[in-house]
């Protein structure tokens, strides 16, 4: 080994220890510099990058509900459902299915009309029924796949089988940051859905653009603060471990594993200054962390959530994913997969959920950010309308229900719908890949416009599908 490498390492070793070490792991994700590809990461990836066309919203905070909540008892009521409960559904379901559930299975739930809209909305959901003016609910989703994995993989980057940049990263590869100081791709999960990493993942974009996951709400960024050394040492080290890598760099064919690492370290510096205050939830008012839930055990944990992606949108952070995994009385990656204990789980997340999103809506709209904030609910898929035992419901991706609030679409509208049991969306169907284009466009970005080369292909968010749903729009 040479002088030159144990010199390097050292000074590696020390800037790593004296941070603690934030790096990529912490940045970037377990892959983070695993697949760094592109010219864009040779210079600031993060930085500010112009639209396609005049966007009508700034940023995206996507409400994951891991498990797939049941649309029939939520946000689709049913009433033949009802007055066909116990009775064998009177078509042939689809081939594709994953156990014989039985018999129709009504909504143990109620539900009433809500708003100027005076659309219908269930009764397990009282705080958000107060926002149903503000909310475009899309009666007709459509997903190609009956298990969690693939349905979260489609859901979250386009893809079912594959690695594929994520949403979050798509957006941050085509509009950059106006933060430079925060990740400009936040997900908030205190426990890792099933899928883990792949959700948030930038596959083959640089690796920049890969999701920063926050796991501990308590200290959201580890390591944060360095007891060894002041802000003007730090920043010596880092000029020194910069000179060194650039060195390094001058030898070899460009690498942007190398670019993406020195990005993270100068992030994980500048982030020192801002992170801290960002996260914290305990400097809002009495009466805003109330708005949220966090008064009350059960509503806290997502509550903190809630308030964390407002903060952090406000503060410019382009994505802010938040997977409701945890509550009070239960951890698991897949809470809204109620294959049983239909009637008591999903009362639980409902109560977990519904105060700290309504709060986040109401609160979003209060400061002005709802207009430039395009908020998205939902799961992977829905739920069967017929039982699964007698207290449960299967995997069901064939019409389904998620929402989107301000962001620039229409508001106080129900749009799509199932069939009169729920199964089949018949009325102006929205696959997830329509969803995805639509979002883009709302954010300025032509979805197919918006590509990365790969070996020796295009790709996109959407792959070779998608439409942009107008009747969304306002």
């Amino acid at each position: 080994m040479t002088p030159d490498f144990y010199s390097r390492r050292q000074v590696l070793k020390s800037f790593a220890n004296g941070f603690g070490m934030l790096g990529l792991s912490g940045l970037l994700g377990e892959a983070g510099f695993a697949a760094a590809t592109g010219a864009d990461s040779l210079t600031n990836p993060l930085a500010l990058r112009p639209p396609h066309f005049t966007p009508r919203a700034k940023n995206v905070i996507f409400l994951f509900m891991s498990g797939g909540p049941s649309h029939v008892d939520l946000f689709d009521p049913k009433p033949r459902l009802q007055q066909e409960n116990g009775k064998p559904l009177p078509f042939e379901k689809p081939k594709l299915e994953r156990t014989k559930t039985g018999n129709l299975l009504g909504s143990p739930w109620t539900f009433q009309k809500h708003g100027e809209s005076g659309i219908e909305v269930s009764e397990l959901l009282p705080h958000l029924s107060t926002c149903v003016d503000d909310l475009c609910i899309i009666r007709s989703m459509v997903a190609d796949n009956i298990n969690h994995n693939g349905a979260c993989l489609q859901m979250n980057t386009g893809e079912q089988a594959f690695s594929r940049p994520s949403l979050g990263s798509w957006l941050l590869y085509g509009l950059g940051s106006e933060n430079q100081n925060l990740p400009g791709f936040v997900v908030l999960s205190p426990a890792q859905p099933a899928q883990g990493a792949p959700l948030w993942s930038s596959s083959f974009l640089p690796a920049a653009y890969q999701g920063t996951l926050v796991s501990n709400l308590a200290d959201p960024i580890a390591n944060i603060s360095n007891p060894d050394f002041n802000q003007q040492e730090q920043r010596n080290q880092l000029d020194t471990l910069k000179q060194l890598n650039q060195l390094h760099e001058a030898q070899r064919a460009e690498d942007s594993r190398l670019s993406a690492r020195i990005e993270s370290f100068e992030l994980a510096f500048r982030m020192q200054a801002e992170a801290p205050e960002a996260f914290s939830v305990d400097t809002e008012t009495e009466a805003t962390q109330k708005l949220y839930g966090l008064d009350n055990p059960t509503t806290e944990i997502f509550g903190k959530q809630c308030l964390m992606a407002r903060r952090l949108v406000e503060r410019g952070v382009r994505c802010v994913q938040v997977y409701h995994t945890q509550t009070e009385k239960r951890s698991s990656c897949q809470l809204w997969d109620q294959h049983g204990g239909l009637r008591e789980e999903l009362a639980n997340n409902c109560a977990a959920t519904d105060l700290p999103i309504a709060g986040l809506i109401k609160d979003l709209k209060s400061r002005g950010l709802l207009e430039e904030t395009l908020v998205l609910w939902g799961g992977e898929f829905g739920r069967t309308p017929t039982a699964e035992s007698d207290n449960g419901r299967e995997h069901h991706p064939f019409g389904f229900t998620m929402w989107m609030a301000g962001g620039g679409v229409k508001g106080g509208l129900a749009y799509g719908a199932t069939d009169e049991f729920g199964w089949h969306a018949v009325e102006n169907p929205v696959h997830v890949h329509d969803l995805h284009a639509t979002i883009l466009h709302q954010m300025g970005l032509n979805h197919k416009k918006l590509t990365y080369r790969y070996a020796g292909r295009d790709y996109r968010l959407t792959d070779v599908y998608g439409n942009v749903v107008h009747d969304l729009l306002a």
